[in-house]
């Protein structure tokens, strides 16, 4: 497995694995009428606008977006399998911290440490951010208890909760 920073080639199989981790958010952690807002916003337009700021913040820190690459199968069906994505040392005062956006890997390589490398290179970024508090934070959905005990597993603990309000 090849874990580096997104480059522009890696673009359809990063939307791939984006897409798959939006519809899991939706459709593992809620009703229905939450996996129909996920799916309903993951179109065209969607997926131009996400990839404008996974530019920005490339340019930013070309670590802020990292992919794992299945580098074992024939180099034409070499494939994205996972990402995680840290916000820029320049959103650091969202919440005082770094900011790990997303981290997802496909089903077919979970279990093979592959989210550990890509959870690796979320902390060195951190690291070498210059940051309010010393911290590395993320939103984890309550109902998903195989993030919770994944998060957990690499030290993360509760600090406050998050909410929510429709607009």
């Amino acid at each position: 497995m090849e874990i580096r920073p997104y480059e522009p080639g890696d673009a359809d199989g990063l939307w791939a694995c984006k897409r798959a981790f939006e519809l899991g958010l939706g459709s593992g952690t809620g009703g229905d009428e939450k996996r129909d807002k996920y799916e309903g916003k993951l179109d065209r337009q969607y997926r131009e606008e996400w990839f404008e700021w996974v530019e920005r913040c490339v340019d930013d820190d070309s670590r802020c977006v990292t992919v794992a690459v299945d580098d074992t199968a024939d180099p034409a069906d070499q494939s994205v399998v996972g990402y995680v994505f840290v916000l820029p040392e320049r959103h650091r005062f969202i919440w005082d911290a770094a900011v790990l956006n997303e981290l997802y890997v496909a089903p077919d390589h979970r279990g093979s440490g592959v989210a550990d490398d890509l959870m690796a290179a979320a902390v060195d970024l951190a690291a070498d951010q210059e940051l309010p508090l010393d911290r590395l934070v993320l939103d984890v959905d309550r109902e998903n208890d195989r993030a919770k005990g994944f998060y957990e597993r690499h030290g993360f603990e509760h600090w406050g909760e998050m909410v929510a309000r429709e607009l």
